[in-house]
């Protein structure tokens, strides 16, 4: 059962991790930080057309990373609160076994 949750997280971080791939989607993520933004805002912080806008908040959605909800016309996105503590708590266990030595062959 334990092998199975770690899989899956390790699929879900792995999602995750595309998120943070591109210099374009950290500066989205970075203007989530301050709360919800729909794309105009994020067109008149960035300089960046709405095409390519919607094609990094594609695969920031795609992967879990943020989610949306509509206003009339207007679609706004924010950051999942959950699937940053599952990459902070990832992120704890990497530093918490890197300070674990093992020697070989024992």
């Amino acid at each position: 059962m334990l092998k199975e949750i770690r899989k899956v997280k390790k699929e879900n971080i792995s999602k995750l991790m595309v998120s943070f791939s591109d210099p374009f989607r950290l500066e989205i993520i970075d203007i989530m930080m301050d709360g919800e933004v729909c794309v105009c805002d994020i067109m008149k912080l960035t300089k960046l057309s709405q095409s390519r806008i919607s094609y990094h908040i594609k695969i920031l959605k795609d992967s879990g990373l943020i989610s949306d909800r509509q206003e009339g016309r207007w679609v706004y996105y924010n950051l999942k609160k959950d699937s940053l503590i599952l990459i902070k708590e990832w992120i704890t266990s990497l530093t918490d076994c890197s300070s674990n030595r093992k020697r070989c062959c024992e």
